[in-house]
C-alpha cells in the first residue's frame, strides 16, 4: 500500500508550482492522469527547500506568486544544474515576459487553460513519455 506523500515508482516526474491550492490540485491531478508521478508545491521557498529536491522531467509552474515569480525559480532550478522542461502559466503574459520566457527556452500556457492546452503542450514536451502521451 503506498503511504501518503509517496511517489508512484513508474512514470516521468513532474513538479507542479502554485499558490493557489485549487488551481495546483487540478494540475497536479491533470499531470497524474497523464502517468506522471507529481509532486505539488505553493511556491519557490517551499519546493526549492525541499532537502529531497527531484531531479523532474517536467516543471509546471504559475509566474504570479508571492517571492519568487516564476521564471526566476526555473533560473534557480537550471542554476542547481536541474536541467528541466519548464511550462509557464500565466494570466495575460506581456510582450516582455513572452521574450523572456523564449530567450530562457520555456513554453508559455496562458490561464484560464482553454480545453487541453497545457496537456496539450505537455505531450509536445515528452511525446512518449507518458502512458496518454
Amino acid at each position: 500500500m503506498k503511504k501518503q506523500g509517496e511517489l508512484p515508482a513508474l512514470g516521468p516526474l513532474g513538479i507542479v508550482v502554485d499558490d493557489d491550492l485549487a488551481v495546483r490540485n487540478s494540475l497536479k491531478f491533470s499531470l497524474e492522469v497523464e502517468g506522471f508521478a507529481v509532486r505539488a508545491y505553493s511556491g519557490a521557498v517551499e519546493v526549492l527547500g525541499d532537502a529531497e529536491l527531484p531531479f523532474s522531467d517536467c516543471l509546471v509552474v504559475d509566474q504570479n506568486k508571492p517571492g519568487m515569480n516564476g521564471l526566476d525559480l526555473i533560473a534557480q532550478f537550471r542554476a542547481r544544474g536541474i536541467a528541466v522542461l519548464a511550462i509557464q502559466v500565466t494570466n495575460y503574459p506581456s510582450a516582455a515576459l513572452s521574450q523572456r520566457a523564449a530567450k530562457a527556452g520555456v513554453a508559455i500556457v496562458e490561464k484560464p487553460f482553454l480545453g487541453a492546452a497545457l496537456l496539450d503542450r505537455i505531450r509536445d514536451l515528452f511525446p512518449g513519455a507518458a502512458p496518454a502521451c
